[in-house]
């Protein structure tokens, strides 16, 4: 596991980071609030988690550890990869999603793109023991 990385940025797109790190560029998909943070040519440190398939490499950042945490505990969910955790936290703030799974808000799960009313009540189900 990469547990994060720290260099200096090298390129921003809407979606990814690109961070100089000894010598390598590596690519970082990120949420949009992280994206706001950062600035080329500056230091950055974005806490990592990569995401193994059998045809790629992906590695997501963020701009703290409890932000990461919170990606990879959506995706213990059934049918929640890392493009859907992603844009939940792109929507939400890692707090704000602990809210709501606690009062069972369905319509702040609705809020974020490709989650309509089953699923979020299914997700509600399935993350209410798990996201503290």
């Amino acid at each position: 596991m990469i547990a994060f990385v720290s260099g200096t940025v090298a390129a921003l797109a809407p979606d990814a980071a690109v961070v100089e790190v000894g010598g390598v560029g590596m690519a970082v998909q990120c949420t949009p609030n992280t994206l706001s943070t950062l600035r080329t040519g500056r230091p950055a440190k974005l806490y990592t988690s990569l995401v193994v398939r059998e045809d790629s490499l992906t590695l997501y950042g963020f701009a703290d550890d409890d932000e990461r945490q919170v990606f990879e505990l959506l995706q213990t969910a059934s049918g929640v990869g890392p493009r859907l955790a992603q844009a939940m936290l792109a929507v939400h703030t890692p707090d704000a999603l602990r809210r709501a799974v606690a009062t069972a808000d369905e319509k702040a799960l609705t809020a974020v793109p490709g989650i309509g009313k089953k699923g979020a009540q299914k997700l509600l189900l399935e993350l209410k023991d798990r996201l503290r």
